[in-house]
């Protein structure tokens, strides 16, 4: 620990001493209405059988034996492989079959991922479905200004719009990537926003080891170091370097996390066509390959850490070479690819409102619909960019993200399935209206009207002529409308200053510790 997470993390605890200041603060807050997190009452899809199940996880095992993985310029690693059996030919690492499928088992099926406000705790694994924003994107997209380089004030505001949004369960993690600011020192400046302009759960940073350590110290800070550990504070991205490579960089920061008791989401990330084969049946061997490796990685690194079973794969156009959304190939390997984390006990990760448009548009509406509706029907557990990509992730555009959000009230309402209970049999309506009436006046609708369909917050349902004296405004103008109000009306929820101050304090000396870097 460093001299600057010491004296910062102290400051935390004695200034959270008294807590009527925050209790106080806590009565007065703007109270922000969130949806709970989606707990599925419909059966998942299940696109393989169990003999198709056996050939691919069997091939997947061939793969980590025969082929092996590789784990580059990372000694310590091999090292942890070979006292757990595993054969290690220079960098390469080959599984012996079953080892990886053993270690695999001491991950938790769920776990509670904790947030600042205990209402917005989310319980990720087995029936649920917890929905973060869009992630890595180096631009953003506005009506105004177009597409720009992404700054910290941007990023500021998809944290705001994230927090407000109410059916989005998750703060995420690099929403956008501030490029205003020096490449090592961002992420302090993105988890100080995560931290204080929402109260949901958040990920921390994986592009270098000291940045995910980074992460632990200033969730050591905001819970407290005692809590961090025996409680889950962070799910934090691990991509595989596909195929089969696992470099140290994000090795590292699997590590840290680990090693903290931080949940990992361990993803191979995957282009059909170039990173893995043009098949689904290959593609998915190749998966559950890789993400069987990260995972068993994990569970050396710390047995019974948390971890998610990822899935991010796309095909490829190969007229231009550009990756394709949207596609039934990539919703048959999400399918696949959730059965095959269902069998290992694990939760899992795909989907999102995915696609390849430059704009919100009919083809980004479409291409989103298609992945949201299969990753809500195959049982993904947790769902990141949910809301706000555009341009095959290049983009994190603003009318994009409230148009999404706007949309997962739908997984929400069909995740209920249907309500069989006496209200929804409506037997006394029927009775009551009979032949030849109409339902708008009844008792069972005066009753359930408020509630009983789900309304979009940016769609437009006016009549005609309405709508012509407002000047015909599109999707992206009324989604716009929605962005500028959503900001105006934000109101950060409250939060203890001597925490905010110990924060902001870590922030200040870990910058100063070493000069910017933009390369």
């Amino acid at each position: 620990m460093s001299e600057a997470t010491a004296g910062a993390g102290t400051a935390g605890r004695q200034r959270r001493g008294g807590g009527g200041a925050a209790r106080r603060a806590e009565r007065s807050a703007h109270r922000v209405e969130a949806a709970p997190y989606i707990r599925r009452r419909i059966p998942n899809y299940e696109i393989l059988d169990e003999e198709g199940l056996a050939l691919i996880e069997a091939n997947a095992e061939t793969v980590l034996e025969e082929t092996g993985v590789r784990f580059a310029d990372n000694e310590p690693a091999l090292a942890l492989w070979r006292g757990a059996g595993a054969d290690v030919r220079g960098d390469r690492v080959h599984l012996p079959r079953g080892l990886a499928r053993r270690l695999c088992a001491t991950a938790p099926r769920e776990y509670v991922q904790h947030a600042r406000n205990p209402e917005r705790n989310v319980t990720i694994g087995g029936r649920n479905l917890v929905l973060a924003p869009v992630y890595g994107p180096p631009f953003v997209r506005d009506m105004e200004r177009g597409r720009r380089y992404a700054t910290i004030e941007d990023f500021r505001n998809f944290v705001k719009l994230a927090y407000v949004s109410p059916w989005l369960h998750h703060s995420g993690g690099t929403v956008c990537e501030p490029t205003d600011i020096a490449v090592n020192k961002r992420h302090l400046d993105m988890l100080l926003a995560h931290m204080t302009l929402s109260d949901k759960p958040f990920m921390g940073s994986v592009t270098e080891a000291a940045r995910a350590a980074d992460s632990v110290e200033m969730c050591r800070v905001l819970f407290g170091a005692e809590n961090v550990g025996p409680n889950c504070y962070m799910t934090s991205l691990i991509n595989i370097n596909s195929p089969l490579t696992f470099d140290s960089v994000m090795m590292g920061s699997l590590e840290v996390y680990a090693r903290a008791g931080q949940a990992v989401l361990v993803s191979p990330f995957i282009v059909g066509g170039a990173m893995a084969p043009v098949s689904v049946a290959g593609t998915l061997t190749q998966l559950l390959a890789e993400a069987m490796a990260g995972i068993a990685y994990a569970q050396l690194v710390n047995p019974g850490c948390p971890v998610i079973f990822g899935a991010f794969v796309t095909s490829i156009d190969m007229n231009s070479g550009a990756p394709t959304f949207g596609t039934p190939e990539a919703s048959k390997i999400l399918w696949g690819a959730g059965q095959l984390a269902r069998r290992l006990n694990l939760p899992f990760r795909s989907g999102g409102a995915l696609c390849g448009s430059k704009l919100p548009d009919a083809q980004a509406a479409y291409e989103s619909a298609n992945t949201l509706q299969a990753a809500l029907v195959g049982g993904v557990n947790f769902m990141l960019h949910a809301c706000g990509w555009l341009e095959g992730g290049l983009v994190s555009g603003y009318e994009k993200f409230v148009l999404d959000a706007d949309q997962l009230g739908v997984l929400h309402s069909l995740a209920e399935g249907i309500d069989l209970s006496e209200n929804g049999q409506a037997m006394d309506a029927i009775r009551e209206v009979g032949p030849g009436g109409h339902f708008l006046g009844c008792a069972h609708t005066q009753a359930n009207f408020k509630d009983a369909f789900w309304r979009s917050q940016v769609f437009d349902y006016r009549p005609f002529e309405t709508w012509a004296e407002a000047g015909e405004p599109d999707s992206m103008r009324l989604a716009n409308t929605r962005v500028r109000r959503m900001l105006a009306d934000y109101e950060p929820p409250a939060i203890d200053a001597g925490v905010v101050e110990a924060l902001q304090d870590y922030v200040a000396r870990r910058k100063a510790s070493e000069p910017d870097a933009f390369g």
